[in-house]
């Protein structure tokens, strides 16, 4: 945050991911998606990736704080199996639908200590922001299911990330950014983070547990991220991790083991 604009730090997050992966697509041999597919892979990236992130981003970027912008988030799980459910034709039974409000309840738990409100970036439009971001990879999630799933996975990627990356370009010229960088450490360290382990790793991993399997059990797993952050964060940064949060992982670990649980 202190060094990129939000918008231009991921369109060139997305822009060095599509020539990586597109590479990999080289080396592979993949097979290329028709006009139809890439047209399917384009949408699931700006949805996915491009106006998701950029939501949550540009919110935080406004002073919003990362936990309650981890709440409007932690909602996800939920609508995408209202939408599952009602697109993909998918059945979530009681106990998913408990282990799915089980888990708000935990992360609420993880989160409570670190949401101080006081002088925040609360207000109309990064509550909006954060509200579309989630709604954004919800659609994009049932997308990629119903639309995407039997693509090449490193071709498919090169038209995912495209268009999420040009969707933040856009973003980037309708908000005014400057696309100006301070190169430092940290910036290189986070740039290189996020687009080899995070984009090439963690949403790969993603996408192939989209592929074989239901995404409303999958969505859940999104409840573990807010507690393992905590941990990372009390590992490396020396933030404290009470009681309450632990209790509220273990809720989480819960939750999503009765949410994702197979017949």
């Amino acid at each position: 945050m202190p060094y990129a604009e939000p918008f231009s730090f991921l369109a060139l997050r997305f822009a060095l991911v599509t020539g990586l992966i597109a590479v990999l697509a080289l080396i592979l041999k993949g097979k290329w998606p028709s006009r139809r597919e890439a047209l399917h892979a384009t949408i699931v990236g700006v949805l996915i990736h491009g106006i998701y992130l950029g939501g949550v981003f540009w919110a935080i970027d406004q002073g919003m704080p990362a936990g309650v912008s981890a709440l409007i988030v932690g909602l996800q799980p939920l609508l995408t199996a209202l939408l599952a459910g009602a697109v993909l034709g998918e059945t979530v039974r009681a106990r998913h639908w408990a282990g799915l409000f089980i888990g708000i309840g935990g992360v609420a738990m993880v989160l409570a200590p670190k949401l101080n409100l006081a002088g925040s970036g609360i207000g109309f439009a990064t509550i909006l922001a954060c509200i579309l971001g989630t709604i954004s990879i919800t659609i994009g999630s049932v997308y990629q299911k119903r639309f995407a799933t039997g693509l090449d996975f490193t071709t498919a990627g090169v038209w995912q990330y495209a268009g999420a990356s040009a969707s933040m370009a856009i973003a980037a010229l309708i908000s005014g950014e400057t696309f100006t960088f301070t190169w430092t450490a940290d910036l290189v360290f986070a740039l290189v983070w996020l687009v080899v382990i995070l984009s090439l790793g963690a949403i790969s991993l993603y996408m192939v547990m989209i592929r074989n399997g239901q995404v409303s059990r999958i969505a859940a797993v999104f409840y573990l991220v807010p507690g393992v952050t905590a941990v990372i964060a009390w590992l490396m940064f020396d933030e404290t991790l009470g009681l309450i949060q632990i209790a509220g992982m273990v809720v989480c670990a819960l939750a999503v083991a009765l949410a994702s649980r197979a017949e």
